[in-house]
């Protein structure tokens, strides 16, 4: 038992810097949508928050991973945490809008570092054996914080102020950096050996990730796949107040409380996944989260009354954590460190691009047919491709690629 627990003891500190920092995010999120709807009283204003973070991603992913491949990625992690406490801190310092936007876009340009480096430094700490389990926590934690989050950073306005709420939500990232500051630097980085980042650098990367995807066509195709699926959903989720509130004719309150019960949702799936993840299959969470999570939204499509919604978000709200786990750790046992963030930033390109397309794309769509109909025809095709997801990942000939020890 206390060898188990000293086994433990890195990957707790890691989990409870990355609890504490999606506590944080969520605390921001419910802020900065304050802030920008009492300055502006514009609902496209604050639309606008939504759109910074794909836009922001589109521009810098091109070059992130070869700046993160080649240095220490906690120093990395650390580095964007110290930033984002220091840009949040600033926010209600701010003058005017333009200048709060700035600011966004810096937070997002820290995000976009901070995803490939965690995604590297989990594999790095964690070994092979341990990641299904630490994955399946770590999305306990991720969807406490989005109960906990939004919960917190009300109560902290309500008894103080947006000022105040922020500050103390800078204070979290300050913290979060500290909890990372006592885990090991596994990496020795020769200063001297670090390319410049320049565009030859960053053509060169892109040649080694082209090889690396050719390579490994199979698990490529498999995260392709999951992101492609995937986007559906996010668009689907950025129609989900008007199809709630005037499709089905719910009330702000109603749709409040639909929030909170995906998130419970997310919250009892994570909690029977992390005391249980020895029990099931990488290949069974990839498959089961997948096309449940895929019935979550046909029961959402199809929905008539707040019970038949509720029913739909419990469902792929429980089965979401089962799919992401699955599909983390099997990205993170398939694809090398040493080009892990490279990989890791043009995927999420790809992703930011093809979201930007979806959202209008589907935007474009409901002014032409009913929403209704949209939402229906996304998540029927959501269930065709989740059905040949699921096949491609229980090919006999491709076992090896779901074991979980060396």
């Amino acid at each position: 038992m206390r060898n188990r627990l000293i086994e433990w003891k890195a990957p707790a500190l890691l989990l409870g810097s990355i609890g504490i920092a999606g506590i944080g995010d969520f605390i921001y999120l419910v802020a900065i949508n304050i802030i920008v709807y009492q300055l502006t009283g514009s609902a496209t204003a604050v639309a606008g928050l939504w759109i910074i973070g794909p836009l922001t991603n589109i521009v810098t992913k091109f070059w992130t991973g070869s700046y993160i491949d080649y240095r220490s990625k906690r120093k990395v992690m650390i580095v964007t945490y110290l930033m984002r406490a220091g840009f949040i801190f600033l926010i209600p310092l701010a003058p005017n809008m333009i200048v709060i936007y700035s600011i966004l876009v810096c937070l997002s340009v820290a995000k976009a570092f901070f995803g490939p480096s965690s995604m590297t430094y989990v594999a790095m700490l964690v070994p092979k054996e341990k990641r299904k389990r630490f994955n399946a926590i770590r999305s306990f934690t991720s969807s406490g914080a989005f109960i906990v989050g939004p919960a917190v950073g009300g109560t902290l306005i309500l008894l103080t102020s947006i000022t105040v709420t922020l500050w103390i939500n800078a204070m979290l990232f300050v913290f979060a950096a500290a909890l990372l500051a006592r885990l090991p630097d596994i990496e020795r980085v020769d200063k001297k050996l670090i390319p410049k980042l320049t565009g030859k650098q960053v053509i060169s990367d892109f040649s080694i990730v082209k090889a690396f995807l050719l390579k490994n066509k199979y698990v490529a195709s498999i995260y392709i796949g999951f992101i492609f699926i995937m986007l559906f959903s996010f668009a689907m989720d950025a129609q989900e107040v008007v199809f709630t509130q005037q499709v089905i004719g719910l009330s702000e309150v109603e749709y409040s409380l639909l929030i909170s019960i995906t998130g419970i949702g997310s919250v009892a799936g994570a909690t029977i996944l992390s005391v249980f993840s020895d029990r099931f299959s990488l290949r069974y969470m990839m498959v089961i989260g997948m096309v449940m999570t895929t019935v979550g939204y046909i029961v959402y499509a199809f929905s008539w009354s707040f019970q038949t919604i509720a029913t739909g978000f419990i469902i792929l709200g429980f089965f979401q954590v089962y799919l992401n786990a699955g599909v983390t750790t099997f990205y993170q046992n398939n694809v090398p460190t040493e080009v892990m963030g490279r990989v890791t930033s043009i995927f999420q390109l790809m992703q930011s691009i093809l979201q930007v397309m979806f959202i209008l794309g589907i935007g474009i769509t409901a002014d032409i047919i009913p929403l209704r109909s949209t939402i229906v025809m996304s998540s029927v095709t959501m269930l065709v491709l989740s059905i040949i997801f699921s096949v491609a990942v229980f090919l006999p000939v491709k076992k090896r690629y779901y074991l979980e020890e060396d």
